[in-house]
């Protein structure tokens, strides 16, 4: 990665370093660690923690995981299988602030809400919403083009496919843009003067 902006902190764990494509950005605060693998145009945003210890986690080209966000995944251990499973982000999915995404399958053009859950194994179909504060339980399936809301989420309509490159596909394009608009203007400040003490 270059180092001429702030950036976030990338480590190695257990020989596993993440991989990131020149044109993608991880923020100041984000931590990104392990078998991360990071597409084209995706981006991390501020204090977001994508852990692949146990598993991979794959972030599709010109999606983006915003402010807070936790992505984590299942390894052997804590499955009765023994086999890990890990977490993959389509293509232009747009992962809110303040979401937990957890060894599951978002596939491309979906919006997730924020502060939703979705837990180990689910899927969500291609060009889907996911309600701000929903929480897709685990091994659910979620058809393409749903709006899910509620906690336990629950499919309440289904869109036309053309919602999806009006709205979906929008949302990941602002935050393509927001990727040079904060490699070329965040500026780390240092030795502002502290602010006056207030008056008795």
């Amino acid at each position: 990665m270059s180092s001429y902006y702030p950036q976030g902190n990338v480590y190695a764990f257990g020989g596993d370093t993440p991989r990131i494509d020149p044109s993608a950005y991880v923020a100041p605060g984000a931590q990104v660690i392990g078998r991360v693998t990071l597409a084209a145009r995706s981006s991390v945003w501020f204090n977001a923690v994508l852990r692949g210890d146990l598993a991979a986690i794959e972030v599709g080209e010109g999606s983006n995981i915003q402010d807070n966000t936790t992505i984590h995944v299942d390894g052997k251990a804590e499955r009765s299988d023994g086999r890990e499973r890990g977490c993959r982000i389509g293509q232009n999915v747009t992962i809110g602030h303040n979401c937990i995404v957890h060894s599951c399958t978002v596939e491309d053009d979906v919006l997730v809400g924020m502060g939703a859950v979705v837990l180990s194994g689910a899927v969500i179909g291609r060009g889907s919403v996911v309600g701000a504060g929903a929480v897709v339980l685990g091994d659910v399936v979620i058809p393409p083009y749903s709006l899910v809301v509620g906690n336990p989420g629950q499919v309440k309509k289904t869109y036309a496919p053309d919602f999806v490159a009006r709205y979906n596909q929008v949302a990941a394009q602002v935050y393509r843009q927001r990727i040079l608009d904060f490699k070329q203007g965040l500026k780390r400040v240092d030795g502002l003067p502290l602010p006056p003490a207030p008056s008795p």
